[in-house]
């Protein structure tokens, strides 16, 4: 039995800062990735097996008994944002290994692109950059390729073969026809396909690749049918699917021995379905349990069979387009729900403007690259390496391999420029921007995104493709009236993304009038090193003048700027950045002199003739920083309005005392300033716990007289703070300081039930359970013993672990 997982996000990246913006809809989470991580992929690796009281007995990582792939630009994300979840999916392939004897990991595609749509080159670049990227994380060459959406077609299949790729998986209704045993030819449209072989299928020229057909009914079942509430009935589905081979007229009883198999969503564990991580941990451990059937990956059940049945597919075709790959090109009828009168006319133009604008970023790649590259094409496949790990070395070997001569500081950026350029329209095809029912959604903006920022590339290389893609775009319509046609979509939501160095400066500039600045900054995607700056404050305005130098880690252009960024107090900033020039020094003088001396609107029509005219504003700092001082700002404004929502409370407790006796509701407005203030006096009363200069009495106190007035304060920052602390005192008990650690640990938790707060263990608990799993743990005896015993069941535990050597950490 195989059971694989297809693990993915579409790249969210802002294609100009190379980072993840905050996305609202993802919320209480910064974004999609965070979200889908802390719901699926987190939980995985970690997952709950519990016994019949609810209590954990065992974590177990999932990815060590399951096939499964990651999308690579999904990986790329997590090994930044979540370094340890990315070495524990590294770990399990290494443990599947030991276990099955080859790993469960799967390659994939590069951009999660449609290939039966993409070029002959374009897919051998996806390819080759989706086999770079495993080898980078994995270690190994990949036996198998996960195809997006699973499109395919015979030339797709040819080039995964041509790329040593062993085999790959399909639906079921993909299959056209198969021969069994070498018999005769046999369509398999109504019958269906016998799910439990492999196949060979026949490209020509000399290759093969091994195809795998996933049982259908259990994969939609898991995936739609409410399979994954009990872990127990996967299990039993499962192995029953183990004991219904299809024997009918094109059958045969011979042939390799059976592999019933799934393959679903990833997301399906744990984000569609909560807790279907726990469901997947039950039935895996059932599974090895019963011993009925034996857990395998597909790479290594080929080591142990002969593929003897033969295959064709239908060619264009797919696991979630019942019209083939339509969906990615047409308006075919398959959505994803959206409103009633909505259609997805809108996917024609898009595909046609971007194959429209791929078509002229390969002419101009081509044109370019040729007299600086010995093949460009051989190149752009190789880039994938700096990609990975943009360090001087791989930059150096790279250049060393491909370019026609040593490049100098200009030539090396043109380089950059056109292989970057390239990268950016792969990523444009990225399949999200197609699936679902609206363009102005976040996947299609995304892969206009992705679109405009290899347009800004082709300008910089001399050609001005913008005004030719946007008529492209002409017939492109929303279903929303306010956005109209695809110009203007564009407009609306990609072009405020649209990022150049002098934006890069002013950010940059603006951000250091509230955070101090080191001589090397990394901002996003560029590094900035400080040449020369002054900040003056006068009240509450300030100006800061400055030289930079700016570099786009990406291209190594560099540019040096001189700013001036005018903090007129509240939200209001006046900032201008130009181009280096020789009287910097002077300039400087005047503009300090001006601020000591001078009216600001005076010192504004200095900054503004010194620079040219063109300004920024708050407005055009990044979302993130811009967030963050404007809730520095407001966080000014609460203070100052905290004294008096004190004052009206304080003035008036008589009669909030007596209305509170009388269970009379507060009117809205004293209740405003009532929960304000007893939220402040909450936090305060639980920040003092936690630095140990109080009791919990006096937070017990706070929250018992909410409780009296019927006025419940937001509690989410205290949960926080909470659940950060319980991590910390599990961390003082692996350290050896069991008494205190464990001490913490339940006055955290007694705390957390008087104000009736549900703490998210998680991570504590993750902690707990490694500390005890752990080779070199410390050595509890007696009370120590007791205690650390103590602490697991007020975190659910129930490990007989503590009471003999610890077993290898799962």
């Amino acid at each position: 039995m195989c059971i694989h997982g297809h693990f993915y996000q579409p790249p969210r990246e802002n294609p100009w800062l190379e980072a993840v913006e905050v996305q609202d809809s993802a919320a209480p989470y910064h974004d999609w990735n965070h979200r889908v991580t802390a719901e699926c992929y987190a939980p995985n690796a970690a997952s709950r097996l519990l016994d019949e009281q609810g209590r954990i007995v065992v974590l177990r990582n999932n990815y060590r008994r399951i096939s499964f792939n990651f999308g690579p630009t999904l990986l790329a994300w997590m090994e930044h944002t979540h370094p340890d979840l990315h070495a524990a999916i590294q770990l399990a392939d290494r443990e599947s290994l030991r276990l099955f004897g080859r790993g469960n990991a799967l390659a994939q595609v590069y951009a999660h692109c449609i290939m039966p749509l993409a070029s002959p080159r374009d897919q051998q670049t996806q390819v080759r950059w989706g086999i770079a990227d495993f080898v980078y994380r994995f270690g190994r060459r990949p036996d198998g390729m996960w195809l997006p959406e699973t499109a395919v077609d015979r030339r797709t299949l040819a080039v995964l073969a041509e790329n040593g790729i062993r085999f790959t998986i399909l639906a079921p209704s993909q299959a056209a026809r198969v021969r069994y045993g070498g018999g005769e030819w046999a369509d398999v449209a109504r019958a269906g396909i016998d799910c439990q072989r492999p196949y060979r299928c026949d490209l020509g020229n000399g290759l093969t690749i091994t195809l795998f057909f996933y049982d259908g009914n259990i994969s939609h079942a898991i995936a739609f049918g409410g399979l994954l509430n009990d872990g127990r009935e996967l299990a039993q589905r499962l192995t029953d699917a183990t004991k219904q081979r299809p024997s009918g007229e094109h059958g045969t009883p011979n042939g390799p021995p059976p592999i019933a198999h799934i393959a679903t969503d990833g997301e399906s564990y744990g984000h569609h379905h909560r807790f279907g991580d726990m469901a997947l941990a039950a039935a895996i451990e059932t599974i090895e349990r019963e011993g009925r059937v034996r857990l395998t990956n597909y790479a290594a059940y080929l080591d142990h069979v002969t593929v003897v049945d033969e295959v064709d597919i239908h060619e264009n075709s797919s696991w979630s387009c019942a019209h083939g790959v339509e969906r990615w090109r047409a308006d075919c009828g398959c959505r994803t729900g959206g409103q009633p009168g909505w259609n997805q006319a809108w996917r024609t133009p898009l595909r046609a403007g971007l194959n429209w604008l791929k078509a002229q970023l390969d002419t101009l790649f081509e044109q370019q690259a040729r007299a600086l590259l010995h093949d460009p094409w051989a190149a752009r496949d190789a880039y994938i390496d700096v990609v990975l790990r943009r360090d001087s070395e791989r930059r150096e070997a790279f250049l060393h391999q491909h370019a026609r001569r040593t490049p100098r500081r200009p030539t090396r950026t043109r380089i950059w420029q056109l292989l970057d350029m390239q990268r950016y329209a792969l990523l444009s095809f990225t399949s999200c921007g197609w699936f679902f029912d609206e363009p102005t959604g976040l996947e299609t903006t995304q892969v206009l995104s992705y679109a405009a920022r290899a347009i800004q590339l082709a300008a910089q290389l001399g050609s001005d493709l913008e005004p030719g893609f946007l008529r492209q775009l002409e017939p492109l319509r929303s279903n929303l009236p306010e956005y109209g046609s695809g110009p203007d979509i564009y407009r609306q939501l990609v072009h405020p993304q649209v990022t150049d160095p002098p934006r890069v400066a002013a950010h940059y500039a603006m951000n250091s009038v509230f955070t101090p600045t080191a001589r090397e900054t990394a901002v996003y995607a560029y590094r900035v090193t400080s040449l020369d700056q002054a900040l003056e404050r006068s009240g509450d305005t300030a100006i800061t003048i400055g030289r930079i130098q700016l570099r786009t880690e990406a291209t190594e252009e560099s540019r040096d700027f001189r700013y001036a960024a005018l903090y007129l107090g509240g939200h209001d900033m006046h900032c201008a950045v130009a181009e280096e020039t020789p009287d910097y020094a002077d300039l400087k003088t005047r503009l300090l002199a001006t601020f000591a001396s001078e009216p600001l609107t005076e010192l504004v029509r200095h900054i503004d003739r010194a620079f040219g005219g063109a300004f920024y504003t708050l407005r055009h700092l990044f979302v993130a920083e811009r967030r963050r001082i404007l809730d520095h700002l407001t966080a000014q404004v609460v203070a100052a309005c905290s004294a008096d929502y004190e004052r009206i409370v304080n003035s008036n407790r008589r009669l909030l005392d007596f209305l509170a006796q009388a269970h009379v509701p507060l009117p809205p407005e004293l209740a405003l300033a009532m929960r304000f203030v007893l939220r402040q006096h909450l936090e305060r009363a639980v920040a003092d716990f936690l630095a140990g200069t109080q009791s919990a009495d006096a937070a017990v106190a706070v929250w018992a007289d909410a409780q009296r007035r019927s006025v419940m304060p937001a509690m989410d920052t205290i949960r926080q703070q909470l659940e950060q602390a319980l991590l910390q005192a599990v961390e003082l008990v692996a350290a050896g300081d069991t008494p205190r650690g464990v001490a913490r640990a339940h006055a955290i938790l007694d705390l957390a039930q008087h104000l009736g707060l549900s703490l998210h263990l998680w991570r504590a608990q993750n902690r707990y359970y490694v500390m005890v799993m752990a080779g070199d743990r410390p050595s509890w005896e007696g009370t120590a013993l007791e205690q650390v015993r103590g602490l697991g069941e007020r975190l659910s535990f129930h490990l007989r672990e503590l009471d003999a050597p610890p077993p290898r950490a799962d």
